[in-house]
C-alpha cells in the first residue's frame, strides 16, 4: 500500500472528490424526485403509457414511451412445439452453477478441473470517506 507521501493525491483532491460524490447523490436524488413528478403529471394529462409534451417558460418537456416485447419463454417454446416448430426453438447449453458447486462439495468433481474453465473479471471502484463523522 502507497503512503500519501509516496503518490500524487493529495488531500484537498480527497475532500473534493468526496464533496463531488457526496452533491452527485443529492442530485440524483432530486432529479427523479422531478422525473416522478413530471411522470404523474403526464399520467393524469394524458394516461399512462403514452407520450407527450408541454412547453414551459421557454423550455419542452417531453415524455417518450418505448416499447419492448418480450416471448414468453415456456408457453411460447410449449405453443411451437406443438405445431411441431421445433426449429424456432433454441437450445442453449449453460453450466448450471448451484450444481456444479453441489458435485464439488460432494466431492464428485474437483474444483481444480474448473480451473481453466472459469473467467474472472476485476472491476476497480474509487470511495472516498472522512475518517471522522462530518
Amino acid at each position: 500500500m502507497l503512503k500519501s507521501n509516496e503518490s500524487l493525491i493529495t488531500g484537498e483532491m480527497l475532500i473534493k472528490y468526496y464533496e463531488l460524490n457526496k452533491q452527485k447523490k443529492e442530485i440524483e436524488l432530486e432529479m427523479n424526485n422531478l422525473k416522478d413528478m413530471f411522470q404523474e403529471y403526464f399520467n393524469q394529462l394524458i394516461g399512462a403509457d403514452r407520450k407527450g409534451e408541454i412547453i414551459v417558460n421557454g423550455y419542452k418537456l417531453q415524455r417518450q414511451i418505448r416499447k419492448t416485447e418480450k416471448y414468453k419463454d415456456e408457453e411460447t417454446v410449449k405453443m411451437l412445439e406443438d405445431l411441431k416448430l421445433n426449429d424456432l426453438i433454441q437450445v442453449i447449453k449453460k453450466p448450471d452453477e448451484q450444481k456444479i458447486k453441489a458435485a464439488v462439495n460432494l466431492g464428485l468433481l474437483n474444483a481444480e478441473q474448473l480451473d481453466s474453465c472459469i473467467i474472472t473479471t476485476y472491476s476497480p471502484a474509487i470511495t472516498v470517506k472522512p475518517l471522522t463523522p462530518r
